[in-house]
């Protein structure tokens, strides 16, 4: 068996191994070097809704602790990509589970007139936030774990569970879904 020299964001095998067995340190700096990613994409995937992205948060890693003895280190998954296979399944779940909550959204806020680039600024990301609000969970994973937390193709098939095509579909859907919104923005619509 190779070890795998781990990224800034994963553990040394040592500390994984520690935490495997049960040892509390090993697990709590487990948490500590995924926790802004589990965060981060649960944030994303339910559009900011805090006290929801807090309690899955929590659920993530309660389910980190509870599964992380039958956890390979020698499989195919780094134990970031296992950790955001379990956040993702637990957003999209909830999403499935709950109507549509109206969100107040970058671009939706109160005008500030300091400058022409910043109302353009909001514009944009309040263009963007509603793009990727309007995309269906499953294609929102799929961008998410691709765009903005750097997981290749096969890493984001294996995370949901979908064939590499579908994969493919979902993030090239998504970045159509983006780019139409971005071009509504140039053109004033």
């Amino acid at each position: 068996m190779v070890a795998r020299v781990p990224t800034s964001a994963e553990l040394d095998d040592l500390t994984l191994a520690r935490a495997r067995r049960g040892d509390r340190d090993a697990f709590r700096e487990l948490v500590e070097r995924h926790e802004v990613q589990v965060f981060a994409l649960l944030g994303r995937m339910l559009l900011g809704r805090r006290a929801l992205v807090e309690d899955l948060a929590q659920e993530t890693f309660l389910r980190v602790f509870t599964a992380l003895h039958r956890f390979d280190p020698a499989g195919p998954a780094r134990v970031g990509t296992w950790i955001l296979t379990i956040a993702t399944r637990l957003a999209l779940d909830e999403l499935k589970r709950r109507a549509p909550v109206a969100t107040q959204l970058p671009g939706d806020l109160a005008a500030d007139t300091r400058t022409d680039a910043d109302a353009e600024r909001r514009a944009l990301g309040g263009a963007i936030a509603r793009a990727v609000e309007a995309l269906t969970p499953e294609q929102r994973a799929a961008f998410l774990l691709r765009e903005h937390h750097g997981l290749e193709y096969g890493e984001i098939a294996e995370v949901l569970s979908i064939d590499l095509g579908t994969v493919k579909s979902r993030i090239a859907r998504a970045r159509s879904a983006l780019r139409a919104a971005l071009v509504e923005v140039k053109h004033g619509g």
